[in-house]
């Protein structure tokens, strides 16, 4: 699969890894160059400096071939953004936006755009140690 990743924070090197690892064609973009050190030695795909609510960023780093598509920044608005451009601009099948505000998240998922948010799941995982 072709996967184009918005952030290359610790989840979007770890993930972006992992893909690479199976035999995906992957794409990551990120602001800074520096956060590309975070990519495995060894990873085959491509770190492109860009920002993933740039159409001309995302149409280098392959998106409109793209099976997939993550926005994983820090910024829950930028990430929306790049998902919902990806998504409606660029009719990416698969798009999967990281939210950090529940009440954002919620909203959102009910709107269609598929969403993880890891405040909810760490909340979630907090309650059942507890109850475990």
């Amino acid at each position: 699969m072709k996967i184009v990743i918005m952030g290359c924070g610790r989840v979007g090197a770890a993930l972006a890894g992992m893909l690479d690892a199976e035999g995906h064609n992957v794409t990551i973009l990120d602001l800074d160059a520096y956060s590309f050190r975070r990519l495995p030695a060894g990873f085959k795909g491509k770190g492109l400096i860009g920002n993933g609510i740039d159409e001309d960023a995302l149409k280098k780093a392959g998106i409109e071939q793209a099976d997939a598509f993550f926005a994983l920044t820090q910024g829950d608005n930028r990430n929306i953004l790049a998902a919902q451009i990806a998504k409606h601009s660029f009719n990416v099948k698969r798009v999967i936006c990281r939210i950090y505000d529940p009440l954002r998240h919620e909203l959102y998922e009910g709107l269609g755009l598929e969403s993880i948010s890891p405040t909810v799941i760490m909340a979630e995982i907090l309650k059942k140690k507890l109850e475990g």
